[in-house]
């Protein structure tokens, strides 16, 4: 678990680094360019991440369950899950594609991970999925939250087309059906069905 936890502040604490020192990205940028910010971003992210995968694979060969039999959540939650988990891939493709979506979200990223951790949530009861879904759901909301307050982008402005919509519909409708139809169950060893 320790192995997690670790991941999840590396991870989450770079990831919150807008919320707490909003200025700090583009202050960095204008001092020493582009690369003095995404270099050590991008290697602390990553390193998190593989922190998160590896210690979420050791906390799943020893489960500690928070909510089992007969308290677990009831099997038509996993339904609901699927349901919920429906718009993800979609948003996820909207947060990168001008779109009615995006500009009416206004961040698709962050609804995308609020909606993906609520689903997990839902589906599993180990002390693991607590610990991860539920802090990349507190993180969501609070970076959410945060976001609404700053000013918005340029490029949340409406296009002008239906194009960037279809994309995202179209395009996450098809890879969530590839991650229900097996990929999940590849990936990460459980079918989600």
């Amino acid at each position: 678990m320790t192995v997690l936890v670790a991941g999840l502040v590396l991870f989450l604490a770079v990831h919150s680094l807008r919320i707490v020192a909003p200025e700090m990205r583009a202050r960095v940028m204008a001092e020493r360019g582009k690369n003095a910010w995404l270099l050590p971003y991008t290697a602390v992210s990553l390193a998190g991440f593989a922190l998160i995968v590896w210690g979420y694979g050791l906390a799943r060969m020893d489960p500690v369950f928070v909510y089992a039999p007969p308290i677990a959540p009831p099997i038509a939650l996993r339904h609901v899950a699927l349901l919920v988990l429906l718009p993800v891939f979609p948003l996820l493709i909207a947060a990168y594609v001008p779109s009615r979506i995006r500009a009416a979200v206004g961040h698709p990223m962050l609804v995308a991970t609020i909606l993906w951790a609520l689903a997990h949530l839902m589906a599993n009861g180990t002390l693991a999925d607590v610990i991860l879904f539920g802090s990349f759901l507190v993180w969501a909301v609070i970076d959410w939250r945060s976001a609404l307050a700053r000013p918005a982008s340029s490029s949340a402005k409406v296009p002008a087309g239906w194009a960037g919509d279809a994309v995202a519909v179209l395009g996450g409708l098809a890879i969530y059906g590839v991650f229900v139809a097996g990929f999940h169950e590849w990936l990460i060893g459980v079918s989600p069905l």
